[in-house]
């Protein structure tokens, strides 16, 4: 379909569930055809899939403003995460482990003993020097929605942003440290593994952004 189409759809969608302040989901799959490994052939109709669901303002904000705490798994998933898929089971166990211990969401670290992106979102670090970094877009990440957005909205508040992978040690002792997601927008992170980062509160770059990405997407 067009984009003008799947627009209508997406917007009928959001009417029909009544929500003013939530998010949108589409999912667009090859199609339907018979169970085999190869792929089904051409003519066979991708598969559309839009959901849209309500989430709590205030909620969040109040999150935002608090803080999350957060634990590292090591990243056992497969070498193309940059694709988008279902097979989100490594995530799924890394959200639960992160539950079971009393912080909100998970880190993956790599076999290099570098950090990948967390469960569902992409991670973020202000170093001591006031330095802007998140990983590469590479194969061990999602390049993800919200991230690109960010880069936009970072322009725009004249600010700059270093693209590389960086350690574990390094998020310890980072100035700020914060997650970036489709629900969450921005989220600062104050613990990592139980160790207090920064001042153990939401940093000023995290709030910043936080305002600049509502404002940016808003106006875009």
């Amino acid at each position: 379909m067009s984009e003008r189409a799947l627009g209508v759809i997406m917007r009928e969608v959001v009417a029909r569930n009544r929500v003013s302040y939530g998010i949108v989901y589409l999912q667009i799959t090859r199609g339907v055809a018979r169970r085999d490994h190869a792929f089904p052939p051409r003519q066979v109709r991708p598969g559309v899939v839009v959901t849209a669901r309500a989430l709590n303002k205030v909620r969040n904000e109040a999150l935002a403003e608090q803080g999350i705490a957060v634990v590292t798994v090591p990243d056992n998933r497969w070498g193309r995460v940059d694709i988008k898929t279902i097979g989100l089971l490594p995530n799924v166990l890394a959200r639960q482990a992160a539950l079971e211990r009393g912080a909100r969401d998970a880190w993956f670290v790599d076999a290099h003993g570098m950090v990948t992106e967390a469960s569902s979102a992409n991670v973020w670090i202000v170093t001591p020097t006031g330095a802007l970094i998140t990983r590469h877009a590479d194969n061990a990440i999602l390049r993800g929605i919200t991230r690109t957005v960010l880069f936009d909205a970072i322009r725009a508040e004249g600010l700059t942003v270093e693209e590389r992978a960086f350690t574990l040690d390094e998020a310890y002792g980072a100035r700020e440290a914060f997650i970036t997601s489709a629900s969450q927008i921005v989220l600062p992170v104050v613990r990592v593994n139980g160790r207090i980062i920064g001042d153990g509160k939401p940093g000023p770059v995290a709030t910043a952004l936080r305002r600049a990405y509502h404002r940016y997407a808003e106006a875009g």
